[in-house]
């Protein structure tokens, strides 16, 4: 099935403007999620609100909003009020500076867009791209959308441009809050360490090499469970060796031959969970006269 655009918005720098469609780069809809149902007779449950001063349940009507400014203390803000705070949408995602792309912590990445030519955009995205791939850089700019305003980052990929969404500063912990000792590191000890990151090293990430072997076993389950079996308790892995000796545990990675790369496993087409066969009702017997 061919991808759909969310959005349509205009990428501006200088004079220069770009129309481009906005795609998801990722799918949401891949993660298994449980519904809560009651234990007794399988049913769905509804979410409920409760007033805990009154200890009654509070119907949506009469929800509002509030701020927690001081403990238990709220000042209380109507939908009218919360909708004047929100930014206003825009179409255009600003771009206000070029930065190399090494000089942004992954750290401050976010949710990730594809971008393609919309009508009458080919040649300037063409241009973007070209450009920014040439010269290592990304472009930083502003986005406002869903009442919001974003820090976006215009990056080249392989065959196109990705809009990614970046926290600000106030949204990333300092890694200096973390208290870590000031160690020494010998000469002999790096020497094995690099030596160990190059016998595994690769050229380039392949993220088919990878997968997710806790959803395909709950897939499983979920298929059991649909056919009507039992699910059993498979063993805990052993944990990991405790590491007494840095350097033996160094050298004994590096003997230890390095295992052939996983066969890239073919995704099965995922079809939906078949229902489990009911027995067909006895004939009913014929009334007596």
């Amino acid at each position: 099935m061919a991808a759909r655009p969310i959005a349509t918005l205009t990428v501006s720098f200088g004079l220069v403007s770009i129309p481009v469609k906005l795609y998801s780069a990722t799918e949401a809809s891949r993660a298994i999620s449980f519904n809560l149902l009651h234990k007794g007779c399988g049913s769905r449950l509804k979410q409920q609100y409760l007033c805990v001063k009154e200890d009654v349940v509070v119907p949506r009507e009469d929800m509002v909003k509030g701020y927690e400014f001081e403990k238990d203390q709220y000042v209380m803000f109507t939908p009218e009020e919360l909708k004047l705070l929100e930014e206003a949408g825009t179409h255009t995602a600003d771009i206000a500076e070029f930065v190399p792309v090494e000089s942004i912590d992954p750290v401050y990445f976010d949710k990730a867009y594809y971008l393609a030519p919309d009508k009458g955009g080919a040649k300037p995205y063409a241009l973007l791209a070209r450009a920014l791939r040439e010269s290592k850089r990304c472009a930083l700019g502003r986005w406002a959308a869903r009442g919001k305003q974003y820090i976006v980052m215009i990056r080249p990929a392989e065959d196109g441009l990705v809009m990614q969404q970046l926290l600000y500063a106030g949204e990333v912990r300092s890694i200096k809050e973390l208290e870590i000792p000031d160690t020494e590191v010998k000469d002999a000890e790096l020497k094995l360490a690099q030596q160990l990151i190059e016998q595994q090293a690769s050229d380039k990430f392949d993220p088919s090499t990878y997968t997710d072997e806790v959803r395909a076993r709950v897939e499983a389950a979920v298929q059991k469970k649909v056919e009507g079996h039992e699910i059993t308790m498979a063993e805990a892995p052993e944990g990991g060796a405790e590491v007494i000796d840095l350097m033996e545990a160094l050298r004994a990675s590096l003997e230890k031959k390095k295992a052939p790369a996983p066969l890239k496993a073919v995704e099965p087409e995922r079809k939906a969970p078949r229902r489990a066969q009911q027995a067909e009702p006895a004939p009913r017997k014929a009334a007596k006269k």
